[in-house]
């Protein structure tokens, strides 16, 4: 062989080296699971005081707990606050296990006033209500940019929501929608669990509830990049979108599990009331209660399941 003839295989063998093949992420258990999925640390640790045969698991940093709940083989993780986080990691756990249904297990803000802090809201749909364009101001009001279609729902202010493409696993072309839905298999589940479960009504350190929290399954749940604590946005929400809760997580866990094909479910217990409430936002008195009270409902739910 000559001198550059060995110096080009030299080449190709160091590129090979220093190249690695791309590989598509391996399972870490191959065993059909339920994710539960948690976006604050209570509600996780009141899942796994009942978790068996556990096993641990590490993705980006991000810890992802094998074992059995309420007799069904599961996946538990923290999904982290923001619609970001939630998207990122539940499609983490898609990608590295086998992932037969998710159930998302939060807290919320209360946007119906006929709910009340406690009680547990299991949604028929969730809409991303903070997908928006942030309009002109102009002398006749504030207006979208002509080339931009006008969606369903009207505007607080100069903040005008529209609606999300999404590719879906078996789709032929993009779709555009607002609503992500519930399945409906765990939505009569959910119902079963409604007649026949009791909710807690005082929090650890004795604040009690006026009245005992209740569980509500139907209707419509929104969730954005916001912290809400403000009645007037609170009312423009029920107004317009009919919700009865909002949050920072669930309509992103929807999304994509709608995308992946792969059945969803969100139960949130309400902290607060999203500004609705009189003094100061509840949430950190309440967090707990409403945090038990939601891991409640999904082991109930878990058990609940065929």
């Amino acid at each position: 062989m000559s001198l550059m003839a060995r110096l080009a295989a030299f080449c190709l063998f160091a590129v090979a080296i220093a190249v690695p093949p791309a590989i598509g992420a391996e399972l870490l258990d191959a065993k059909p699971r339920i994710a539960v999925v948690s976006a604050f640390p209570p509600e996780w640790v009141a899942l796994q005081a009942d978790l068996t045969e556990s096993a641990e698991h590490t993705i980006n940093g991000r810890k992802f707990i094998t074992g059995k709940l309420g007799g069904k083989d599961v996946v538990l993780f923290l999904s982290g606050v923001s619609m970001v986080n939630a998207a990122m990691t539940t499609q983490s756990a898609l990608d590295r296990f086998t992932v037969t249904s998710v159930i998302f297990s939060g807290i919320a803000g209360g946007v119906d006033p006929a709910l009340g802090i406690g009680d547990v809201v299991v949604a028929d749909q969730w809409g991303q209500y903070l997908e928006a364009i942030f309009a002109r101001e102009t002398a006749d009001g504030y207006q979208i940019p002509p080339f931009l279609p006008k969606d369903q729902f009207e505007g607080h202010g100069m903040i005008v929501p529209r609606s999300v493409s999404v590719a879906r696993k078996g789709g032929e072309a993009e779709e555009t929608r607002f609503w992500f839905p519930s399945d409906p298999a765990l939505l009569d589940a959910a119902r079963k669990v409604a007649a026949k479960l009791d909710l807690e009504d005082c929090a650890p350190e004795n604040k009690c509830l006026s009245r005992p929290p209740k569980i509500v399954v139907g209707g419509n749940g929104v969730s954005g990049q916001a912290f809400v604590d403000n009645a007037e946005f609170r009312e423009y929400v029920l107004k317009t979108f009919g919700a009865k809760v909002l949050d920072m997580e669930s309509a992103a866990v929807a999304h994509v599990t709608y995308a992946n094909g792969v059945p969803f479910l969100a139960v949130r217990s309400l902290s607060d009331l999203a500004g609705g409430g009189e003094g100061a936002n509840e949430m950190a008195t309440f967090m707990a209660l409403a945090s038990k009270n939601s891991a409640s409902v999904v082991k109930a739910l878990l058990a609940e399941m065929p």
